[in-house]
């Protein structure tokens, strides 16, 4: 597939799967710097921030099953999972990427490769 073959098909699962990763990972994953808020609270609040995350995720995998299989989506949506969570826990929680989780990552993208190869 050439760029120019490219449709709004191809291009708005990964623009609305990128979006809702960053709910879902805020939502998983943000509480964390309030460790001192009441759980059930921050069940409630991140059920709140998961719903926006379901309001993106649910389109992207409708108009991108237009021409993505399932197992390219969920591949697709693992790999903008890790790289919106490698960016969320350097820049919001302060962790550091060690070269285990960059070997970890690599493998999950060539597996990923994988995935989108041939029909």
């Amino acid at each position: 597939m050439s760029v120019t073959s490219l449709t709004p098909a191809h291009f708005w699962p990964v623009a609305l799967l990128l979006a809702s990763n960053l709910f879902m990972t805020l939502a998983w994953y943000g509480h964390l710097k309030f460790k001192g808020t009441a759980l059930p609270l921050v069940i409630v609040a991140s059920w709140g921030i998961a719903f926006i995350e379901y309001c993106l995720a649910v389109p992207a995998n409708r108009i991108g099953h237009e021409v993505y299989s399932a197992a390219q989506l969920k591949t697709m949506q693992e790999v903008i999972t890790l790289m919106v969570f490698a960016g969320f826990s350097v820049f919001y929680l302060g962790e550091k990427i060690t070269t285990n989780h960059l070997i970890g990552f690599s493998l999950i993208c060539t597996g990923a490769w994988f995935v989108f190869q041939g029909k």
